[in-house]
């Protein structure tokens, strides 16, 4: 964040991204979207982007278009542990999962 500031980015648009899939291994991926918080210390937003990723077909053995399953459950994993930004190709699914996330976390349907 400080390195993106001081090349000229304004701070209210940086968000941090841990780069699901690039350059991680299968255990990188699941270890980043288990310890997820650990990225708030940032002070930043957190988008997270699994839609799709090959770990999640490593998992249950599926092809790309059919890893919509997978995703979701790595969208809730993440949205739970504070992700504020999620990226998916399935965005319906998506929104509805994170709606529900966010009823459980708050104990109440947010209006």
């Amino acid at each position: 964040v400080r390195k993106a500031v001081e090349a000229g980015i304004r701070e209210d648009l940086i968000l941090v991204d841990p780069g699901i899939g690039f350059g991680k291994t299968f255990d990188h991926n699941l270890q980043i979207i288990k310890k997820l918080s650990s990225f708030l210390s940032l002070g930043k937003p957190l988008l997270i982007g699994t839609s799709n990723k090959s770990f999640i077909g490593e998992v249950l053995g599926k092809k790309v278009d059919e890893r919509v399953t997978g995703t979701m459950a790595t969208v809730a994993v993440a949205a739970m542990n504070g992700a504020h930004v999620v990226r998916v190709h399935n965005v319906k699914e998506a929104v509805e999962t994170v709606r529900m996330v966010d009823a459980i976390k708050r104990g109440t349907v947010k209006e």
